[in-house]
């Protein structure tokens, strides 16, 4: 059975926006070991853990929604006087951010 080209088109638009939904969720959600990755860079300022206390602040065990805010400031220049995490952000997606506050904010504080 031939479908007529518009319908055709129209079903094949519908099955690509259908994937990139699927696509667009599936990267929402972060394996251990991707958290484990990009947490990685975090070590040398913050710690291993996030738990390095000193003139960098520790950031394991803070609450979720209060990382996630800064790490989204520093992100969007709302921040002044910033070293060096604006830059840092930027290399980010928010969703990546989020994940990163939720990782953070299950390690036991030091």
């Amino acid at each position: 059975m031939t479908l007529p080209r518009p319908m055709a088109v129209s079903l094949l638009g519908a099955l690509l926006l259908g994937g990139l939904a699927q696509t667009a969720h599936a990267d929402d959600e972060f394996s251990r070991e991707q958290l484990e990755v990009m947490a990685g860079g975090c070590a040398s300022c913050h710690g291993t853990d996030g738990r390095l206390s000193g003139p960098v602040p520790a950031i394991a065990g803070r609450p979720q929604a209060v990382l996630e805010s800064r790490l989204l400031a520093f992100k969007r220049d709302e921040i002044p006087d910033t070293t060096v995490m604006n830059r840092i952000t930027r290399g980010f997606s928010d969703e990546e951010l989020s994940a990163l506050a939720g990782h953070f904010a299950t390690i036991d504080a030091p």
